[in-house]
């Protein structure tokens, strides 16, 4: 199945498969529900520049939540993007500009025109993880998603954000891939909990809103708003920690905002939902499911990505 100058790896549902799903509902999924097997990235350019390859912005972190902010951004260097330009409150950034030595941290400027000029300058955004709730910070976020026309990817409180604005959600035109877990998408939607049927919740919030849904957990499901999901294969529970999502969204972005990547936006969510999976199950198999970390994650991110390349 192609995608761009990638490849996507995967094969239809059947008993067996059902089987190997942990009880996930899949009465009814037909043929437009597939299982993840593989992914494929194509080689770089050997005349490649950090232009080719991206400027992210990331919008993220509050006090008590600064590890996210640095676990998206080194995943979104991991990932591949050319430039990560990683905004925290100023409270924070002393800690974020000392974790971070590849990525670009700054402090958020009080005006929001210079943050949304500084997001506009780039090809993706991620607005998110360890945000926090603040009133003024969730109106950033909803006056961004209206403003902006690059890819935006939704994790934690940017998602918690749009949970009673769903108009600015519905207005975007630009591509925009949410990163719940139950807890979020419950906010999100008022459904109760456990989610009966991911599957079907996933593919139903899609196709209402026409976006990307990205619903985390076991075989998380990744939904198109034309009906297709794919079901991943990867991961394992030691992923269980708080931090995972963190590199989620930041791998997620950074994919999303390379130029020789454009294409099928849920094909390439799906290969990054895989890909992060894979690096979890390289963790656990080498640290064991207890003790491995979210940043142990980040640092198997280059190996699984270049065993994928070809």
């Amino acid at each position: 199945m192609e995608h761009g100058a990638g490849l996507i790896r995967t094969r239809e549902l059947d008993q067996e498969n059902e089987l190997a799903l942990g009880g996930l509902p899949l009465a009814g999924a037909g043929p437009e529900v597939r299982l993840v097997t593989g992914a494929v990235l194509p080689r770089r350019c050997p005349t490649a520049h950090k232009g080719m390859f991206g400027r992210l912005f990331i919008l993220a972190g509050c006090e008590g939540y600064t590890g996210a902010p640095v676990l998206a951004a080194r995943a979104a260097v991991r990932g591949g993007a050319g430039l990560v330009y990683l905004g925290v409150p100023r409270e924070i950034y002393p800690i974020a500009a000392v974790k971070c030595d590849e990525a670009m941290p700054f402090p958020l400027p009080g005006e929001y025109d210079k943050i949304r000029d500084k997001a506009r300058g780039c090809d993706a955004a991620l607005l998110g993880p360890g945000l926090g709730r603040a009133p003024e910070t969730e109106e950033r976020v909803l006056r961004l998603l209206g403003d902006l026309d690059i890819p935006v990817v939704l994790d934690a409180d940017g998602i918690n954000a749009v949970s009673g604005h769903i108009d600015v959600l519905d207005a975007r035109r630009a591509p925009t891939i949410l990163t719940p877990h139950e807890g979020e998408f419950q906010r999100l939607t008022g459904c109760a909990l456990p989610i009966a049927d991911r599957l079907s919740a996933a593919r139903e919030f899609a196709r209402a809103h026409h976006c990307i849904m990205v619903l985390k957990g076991h075989n998380t499901v990744t939904a198109a708003p034309d009906g297709r999901a794919y079901l991943n294969t990867t991961g394992n529970p030691g992923m269980a920690k708080g931090g995972s999502g963190d590199v989620l969204a930041g791998l997620l972005a950074a994919l999303v905002g390379q130029e020789q990547l454009k294409g099928d936006l849920a094909e390439l969510a799906a290969m990054g939902v895989y890909y992060h999976g894979e690096a979890g199950d390289r963790c656990a198999r080498r640290l064991g499911e207890y003790g491995m970390t979210p940043g142990d994650m980040v640092e198997e991110l280059p190996l699984v990505l270049r065993d994928h390349t070809q």
